[in-house]
């Protein structure tokens, strides 16, 4: 299950989810998260002008804030391992991908 975001991507394999940020010039920067280790997750769906993310909460790291401003319309920094701006077209590919995520929580808890 993937979906393409904004110069990344993200994949989930049923128990690990990979997030690959992408940056002009730079080497994709992937980052594997467990299922397992997911305290919380952000779905907020992008309008037709303003991206939106996706948010996992791992125990251990503070979540990035939404950035405020006309630019960034409210969503973590780029930079932020634990996130994805999504654009419009993939709200739906998002919210199967969370609804997945939150499935396997669920199912994978102690």
């Amino acid at each position: 299950m993937d979906v393409k975001g904004v110069q990344a991507a993200i994949s989930f394999d049923g128990e690990w989810i990979t997030i690959v940020k992408k940056a002009i010039g730079q080497p994709d920067r992937p980052t594997r998260i467990s299922v397992r280790s997911i305290s919380s997750t952000t779905l907020k769906p992008a309008t037709r002008l303003f991206h939106g993310y996706i948010q996992f909460g791992v125990p251990g790291s503070d979540q990035a804030a939404e950035r405020k401003g006309i630019v960034l319309g409210g969503r973590p920094p780029h930079d932020d391992p634990n996130s994805l701006s999504i654009p419009h077209r993939s709200n739906d590919a998002a919210a199967k991908i969370v609804a997945a995520i939150e499935e396997a929580r669920v199912r994978l808890s102690p």
